[in-house]
């Protein structure tokens, strides 16, 4: 890899010190994909039987700005929230850009994918996007209790207690032992009132 060193980029985990990636692995695709060797990642990932390899493959086709094969909907569950935070940590603006872009088509194989985005966009602080997301994913499923947590969480750090509020109870009218919304709740109550 040319350009990589243990110092700059994050793996995963915060110190990379001690990592070994072995060759044909797909750790192996994940770093070429950080060298902006895209063949090299899509070569390594067609040559790994895995669920991860697949999508590395989807994933690999989105980066080139075109959809080859289309990902199934666990995929998309499971792997591209996590793609899109790892693409972000390291600064890979662009594939980031890449994956936002493909979310209008991803959303009709899993109508959550607004909302794993949102979720990564909230967990880095970058608040704007969340919301945008957010506001997305609400017009595609307006009754899922997780997304009103995520919009409470976000108008509890943007300090818009009366938003935060209200979404709070939206999540808890939806699912009422919800334990996190109900720890948020009495937060917000706390400041609130």
């Amino acid at each position: 890899m040319k350009g990589l060193s243990k110092d700059n980029f994050f793996f995963f985990d915060k110190d990379c010190s001690n990592l070994e990636i072995f060759p044909n692995t797909v750790e192996h695709a994940y770093l070429a994909i950080l060298d902006d060797d895209l063949d090299s990642a899509e070569a390594v990932f067609e040559r790994i039987d895995s669920p991860r390899a697949k999508w590395g493959k989807v994933l690999v086709s989105i980066l080139q700005g075109y959809i080859r094969d289309y990902p199934t909907y666990f995929q998309i569950r499971n792997f591209m929230e996590i793609d899109i935070d790892f693409l972000l940590k390291n600064d890979k603006i662009s594939y980031v850009e890449q994956c936002l872009g493909a979310l209008n088509i991803l959303s009709e194989i899993n109508q959550e994918a607004y909302k794993f985005a949102a979720r990564v966009m909230l967990e880095n602080k970058l608040y704007k996007a969340a919301l945008k997301y957010m506001e997305k994913s609400k017009q595609i499923y307006y009754k899922d209790a997780e997304l009103h947590y995520m919009f409470a969480k976000y108008y509890l750090n943007t300090l818009n207690y009366e938003d935060a509020f209200f979404y709070i109870n939206e999540c808890l009218k939806l699912v009422p032992e919800y334990y996190p919304a109900l720890i948020m709740k009495q937060r917000i109550e706390e400041i609130k009132f």
